[in-house]
């Protein structure tokens, strides 16, 4: 939806939460593939189910569903007789349209300024005032009391705004940005200088078998060629495996951390799965082999710590997972959008959710402890905030995956990794009814810039 439907919904709500008669609604919004039937069933249920609840429900799901959603909202208005609403709107949206019309440039023309009563092209005589400057040598007025005129004025020359100069922090000042300064600063960022930089693995689990009751993540290889393309672009050695069991993915996982990494920058995995809570120390959650047996997320990044990958140590190891971190749905919470549009999908989103049941423990194991060593040199990106389902749309891929690829392909010429993973995390946050949240856990000592 354009932000001027947006601001036309948000300056009509309270109205149109007072007297939206949703019930007779339903059936139209259908017809007309505004929404889905799970989609209007949410808005049933959404707070104590009265009328008011789901009116503004509805309100607020209507900015998601895409730029012609206020004219085919409009439309069901009409059609279920709510023609006050429906002209309210209508006028308002017509109103706000010309109002943009009003205020476009128009095509002016200069305008000559002189003696009234002299024509175009007509000679203009006038004698000449020996006291007063001759026509070609007009003398600049200066305003101000007279002995503060300048001995000699010379006209002003525009040039072009040069960049100020930024204090380097040695006494001296450079004209180059702070990202640019980061870069080339060893004690500021990772050198990423070899060629390759990195191996780069993507697991890529879609069908699972029948025992272990997980869907086929369906558009899960567009994720997954999206990430072999971005990644390979950005100077690694791509390796992908499809559809590994559990043992299958450790036993990927050791092979690639016992590589010699030497010559190499930087290692990173991929891993696109059903996923799942799970018990922990370090990091959260567990992804599912096609077995239907999970490997924790914690022991795919230890598997490439300073004694399983020692031609690691000291470089950044960066994991990036698309998986479900819990069962739960977040419905989010009302704010002022700041984004111009919110993105939705095409088709009814999937979730890569599945139950965890977690076996017998004698106490509640902390997210960190404090006697461990804090793990350097990594970072682990995830899809969804532990405990809340990431979605998946079936025909573009996950939301996670495919905002990752885009910021990437726009900013990772000019931007760390960190403030990559913030533009990514905004942009998903503003997705669909359902919300999703990115997060990472980050124990990186530097910046780091991708070889672009």
């Amino acid at each position: 939806m354009n932000e001027a439907d947006r601001l036309l919904l948000r300056r009509y709500r309270v109205r149109l939460v007072g007297e939206l008669q949703v019930a007779s609604l339903w059936d139209a919004l259908l017809s007309r593939e505004l929404f889905t039937p799970d989609m209007i069933e949410d808005i049933q249920r959404a707070g104590s189910g009265s009328r008011r609840d789901q009116a503004r429900q509805l309100i607020l799901d209507l900015e998601t569903r895409g730029s012609q959603a206020l004219p085919l909202f409009i439309s069901c208005l009409e059609d279920t007789g709510q023609d006050t609403l429906a002209s309210l709107l209508k006028t308002s949206r017509q109103a706000a349209k010309q109002d943009v019309e009003a205020i476009r440039p128009l095509d002016l023309k200069p305008v000559v300024l002189g003696p009234e009563g002299l024509k175009p092209g007509e000679p203009r005589v006038m004698k000449q005032d020996p006291s007063k400057p001759s026509q070609g040598k007009l003398a600049p007025v200066v305003l101000g009391p007279e002995e503060l005129w300048p001995a000699k004025l010379r006209p002003e020359v525009l040039r072009p705004e040069v960049p100020r100069a930024v204090d380097a922090g040695s006494g001296g000042f450079t004209d180059v940005c702070p990202q640019d300064r980061a870069k080339g600063n060893a004690d500021l960022a990772y050198v990423l200088n070899a060629d390759p930089c990195g191996h780069c693995l993507i697991i890529n689990n879609v069908n699972f078998c029948r025992e272990s009751g997980l869907r086929a993540r369906t558009g899960s290889n567009i994720d997954c060629e999206r990430m072999r393309r971005r990644f390979h672009l950005l100077q690694f050695v791509v390796e992908v495996k499809c559809d590994l069991t559990a043992k299958q993915m450790v036993q990927a996982l050791m092979q690639l951390a016992r590589q010699d990494h030497s010559a190499l920058d930087c290692c990173m995995v991929v891993i696109l799965s059903h996923g799942c809570q799970a018990s922990h120390l370090q990091f959260p959650g567990a992804v599912y082999g096609t077995d239907g047996c999970p490997v924790s997320v914690e022991r795919i990044v230890n598997t490439f710590n300073g004694t399983g990958c020692p031609s690691l140590r000291g470089k950044p190891k960066l994991f990036f997972i698309q998986a479900c971190g819990g069962e739960q749905k977040d419905h989010g919470f009302e704010v002022e959008s700041t984004s111009p549009e919110d993105k939705t999908p095409s088709s009814d989103p999937e979730a890569d959710a599945t139950p965890f049941q977690e076996g017998p423990r004698s106490i509640d194991e902390p997210d960190a402890v404090s006697s461990l060593p804090t793990p350097s040199d990594i970072l682990v990106s995830y899809s969804t905030f532990p405990g809340f389902v990431s979605w998946r749309d079936p025909k573009s891929g996950s939301w996670y995956i495919e905002t990752l690829d885009s910021i990437f392909e726009q900013w990772a010429h000019c931007e760390d990794l960190q403030t990559l993973l913030l533009r990514v995390a905004n942009a998903v946050s503003v997705k669909g009814i359902y919300k999703q949240m990115p997060g990472c856990f980050n124990f990186l000592r530097k910046k780091l810039f991708f070889k672009t």
